[in-house]
């Protein structure tokens, strides 16, 4: 990874068609991330790398500096340029970058783009411009968001800038939380050369919710590079049994459902204990739970780790709980990536239904999956699933090969790449395939798909 240091609703515009390759005879996708690297983030570090390792080129761009005291060995494999987009501190500043942009030959685009800046957040312009002028200056040829919120307002406007199309992957907080606008949604979807979201359930909420916008929103499913996941089941637990949770420690992760699940089965005599990975603002509210319930030799908040760690914890332990709720504030998970993590690893999978996490878990099939908020639903999955030794052994190998034929990276980047080649975007409306899927159906990956492919450094 190297690191780079740099000095009332409008109509939405037509989209841009994708932009000719530079001299080196491909395009070069600009990357546009709030804060990178995110230490949660993993997803994107191993969508970069599969993009890499096809030949594409690479430049991104970190809105934020990161935050992280903590990083995963794997960014030491990205050869991408890392670019800090400046953020305005005073007026003078503010009006520098604008002369810097216009002094690189983008006056005529901050001229066009002028009603849509002043419409925006004055640091989102700012950013916007910096990040015009930085991407003419790498060659850039398409910008790519993650998340649909600053990311693509910052990438929307300097594609504005720069004439350049742009496009973003819509997650789950970006989408479901009760301060997105609608509004803003719409505008940014109606605008892209493409969008992608993650599942089949964001894809048919995002379709219903806006109906003229999204006929360019094509489901592309995050990916894992699949070599580093042995597939190890246990056939029978240990004694005691480990049940393990990983995720921020936030509300929508439901871990005091978790907490109160241990409880209830060591009250049933199962010995069992917990391990919950990760950090974050409920931390001491999950500690005093775990000390109120006399738990603190059972359940341990083990803090961060990486995804190497993790990997290793997945394999030592018998059951993986995802206990997901939907948040007060209207957020939710997504399809969390350590779930398909711990499906690949062999684990036996007790997950809660939100959003699409029933596109991966389904009882009987491929794990448990339980109704959200109902501890004593979650609790009597993890029972089954610790006293279901070898007869649960297909269904790990279920769990694994839907991982192998949905979820491969490999895959992923090659529907990423053909949608930024795939020339100027249908006209906006309607969708013509109800299923949308990427260009590449479900199953054994092409052979095309692997086109240019190379090893990651």
């Amino acid at each position: 990874m190297r690191t780079e240091s740099t000095p009332a609703e409008q109509s939405p515009a037509q989209p841009l068609a994708a932009q000719p390759p530079t001299g080196s005879g491909r395009p070069v996708v600009g990357y546009v991330l709030k804060m990178y690297p995110r230490f949660s983030e993993t997803f994107i570090v191993s969508e970069i790398l599969a993009r890499e390792a096809r030949g594409e080129q690479l430049v991104i761009f970190s809105l934020r500096p990161t935050t992280d005291s903590r990083f995963h060995p794997e960014l030491a494999r990205v050869q991408a340029p890392v670019v800090h987009v400046p953020r305005p501190s005073s007026a003078h500043r503010w009006w520098d970058g604008w002369r810097q942009a216009a002094g690189a030959g983008l006056a005529s685009g901050l001229s066009a783009a002028l009603d849509a800046l002043l419409e925006a957040d004055h640091d989102d312009a700012g950013q916007a411009v910096a990040l015009a002028r930085l991407a003419a200056e790498h060659g850039v040829t398409h910008l790519h968001a993650h998340f649909a919120s600053v990311a693509t307002t910052v990438a929307r406007l300097a594609g504005r800038i720069a004439d350049l199309p742009y496009s973003f992957t819509a997650h789950a907080k970006d989408i479901f939380h009760e301060d997105v606008s609608a509004a803003d949604l719409r505008t940014k979807f109606a605008e892209a050369h493409h969008s992608v979201t993650i599942s089949e359930y964001n894809l048919a909420h995002l379709r219903a919710r806006f109906p003229a916008e999204t006929g360019r929103l094509h489901l592309v499913r995050n990916g894992l590079e699949l070599a580093r996941f042995e597939h190890a089941p246990r056939a029978e637990p240990g004694t005691p049994a480990r049940l393990l949770a990983v995720g921020r420690l936030v509300e929508k992760k439901g871990f005091g459902h978790l907490i109160a699940a241990v409880d209830a089965l060591r009250a049933r005599g199962h010995r069992v204990t917990a391990d919950i990975v990760g950090d974050g603002p409920l931390r001491a509210e999950l500690g005093a739970e775990i000390a109120r319930r006399g738990l603190g030799e059972a359940v341990r908040l083990l803090g961060p780790r990486t995804q190497e760690e993790v990997v290793g914890l997945l394999g030592s332990h018998d059951v993986f709980a995802a206990p997901f709720v939907v948040g007060a504030d209207g957020n939710a998970d997504g399809l969390p990536t350590v779930l398909l993590e711990a499906m690949a690893r062999g684990i036996r999978c007790v997950a809660a239904d939100v959003t699409a996490v029933g596109e991966v878990i389904a009882t009987g099939e491929t794990g448990w999956l339980v109704p959200s908020a109902d501890t004593a639903a979650l609790t009597d999955a993890v029972e089954d699933a610790l006293v279901s030794g070898a007869r649960s052994l297909a269904l790990l190998e279920r769990a694994r090969e839907r991982v192998e034929h949905r979820y491969d990276s490999r895959r992923q980047a090659a529907e990423l790449a053909a949608l930024v080649s795939g020339g100027a975007p249908a006209e906006t409306g309607a969708p013509e395939r109800a299923d949308a899927e990427g260009p590449f159906p479900e199953g054994p990956l092409p052979e095309d798909a692997h086109a240019g492919e190379r090893s990651a450094a």
